[in-house]
């Protein structure tokens, strides 16, 4: 039997229209198109249904039409934010990246520098300081809509998030530790979600992707990996033995990247099926621990864990987003004598409803059990 096709989401104060089975699908629809919101779909083929439907209240967000159709439109009142030319990135997106998307093209000529990762973080590089409004409005255009599909992805969902250092090398065992984590989280039926990059998280999402297989398969795809043990010096080197493992291992379970651009440096990791990358850190900090509403795990890393394990703290403490979501901090050594961030976050909490949900553990295969026994759900 045909699957039907999907019906228009309510979003906010209007439908949004994500593909073309959705807008002919609201054609026959009271109203036809009035009210909706369409967004990146191409809409080149669908002339006829343009000039004949009612579009007086529609919003195109980067949708290629016709001139005579976009003439109408405008016409009927529509308001009409066209397609930016010469763009590496679509503004106006209507869903996450997947890894293929990001590094099209990587195992060419041109390697990884050829990539649309590469190009945007370029574009970004040249614009994010010369003032232009057009390119701020741009980034925040592309961010906003990547927040959206990102809420549209883990609705319903119970998501982890894994936090640690870029610096963790594959071959290690910390790595391999990171790495059967995310694969226990994502077989005990959480959502694993990383900052996207490398080092302990591209392990994180590694273990979700190899989820589905028997456990060899995480001994094989480790080997594998240890050839390129790091981005430096060769981000080409290390996506594409990431590539390669994905496609020895093809159907993996899926998991969520949150990188971004204003740390280009760093690669994303070819192992989150769904990535939601973003121009601004600040948007990209916040939301992902904010999406992690069952827990979240640190493991040991420098600056940037750090301020994640107290950008987390904070609404813990205030309960501004409800009752605290459980903390799991891993390596006890790590985070109460190399960085002791462990015996503020204690004291903190002391007193408070997160004194209850936060945990310290001597070793990463202790953390999904500290997760249950803080009552993540």
């Amino acid at each position: 039997m045909a699957t039907p096709p999907p019906r228009p989401r309510p979003r906010g104060h209007g439908r949004e229209i994500h593909t073309l089975d959705e807008f002919d699908a609201s054609l026959a629809r009271p109203g036809g198109l009035a009210g909706l919101r369409i967004q990146s779909v191409d809409l080149t083929g669908r002339t006829f249904a343009l000039l004949s439907a009612s579009t007086a209240t529609t919003v195109f967000l980067g949708c290629p039409m016709e001139p005579e159709a976009a003439a109408k439109v405008r016409a009927d009142g529509a308001l009409v934010f066209p397609p930016v030319p010469d763009l590496p990135f679509d503004p106006y997106r209507n869903r996450l990246y997947t890894p293929d998307e990001l590094y099209a093209g990587v195992t060419g000529d041109g390697g990884y520098e050829a990539t649309p990762d590469a190009l945007s973080y370029a574009w970004f590089g040249t614009t994010r300081a010369d003032g232009d409004v057009f390119s701020s409005m741009l980034r925040s255009l592309h961010d906003d809509a990547v927040s959206d599909a990102l809420d549209e992805h883990l609705d319903g969902r119970r998501t982890v998030g894994v936090m640690g250092g870029h610096a963790m090398v594959r071959g290690g065992e910390a790595y391999a530790g990171a790495a059967r984590l995310g694969r226990t989280l994502a077989r005990a039926g959480y959502t694993v979600a990383t900052g996207g990059g490398p080092g302990a998280m591209e392990a994180a999402n590694l273990g979700a992707y190899l989820a589905p297989f028997d456990d060899p398969a995480l001994a094989d795809a480790l080997a594998l990996l240890a050839k390129a043990p790091s981005f430096v010096p060769s981000v080409t080197e290390w996506a594409r033995a990431a590539l390669a493992v994905r496609a020895l291992l093809p159907g993996g379970g899926d998991s969520v990247g949150i990188p971004t651009w204003f740390y280009g440096h760093e690669p994303p990791n070819a192992f989150a099926g769904h990535i939601a990358k973003y121009f601004t850190n600040a948007l990209r900090e916040d939301g992902l621990l904010a999406r992690s509403t069952s827990g979240v795990v640190f493991l040991p890393g420098a600056a940037g864990t750090v301020q994640e394990i107290f950008d987390n703290a904070t609404p813990n403490y205030y309960a501004s987003l409800g009752a605290p979501a459980p903390m799991v901090l891993v390596d006890r050594a790590h985070w109460t004598a190399r960085l002791p961030a462990w015996p503020l976050l204690e004291t903190l909490a002391a007193g408070r409803p997160m004194a209850a949900r936060i945990a310290l553990v001597d070793s990463v295969d202790e953390a999904p059990a500290a997760l249950d026994r803080l009552g993540a759900r």
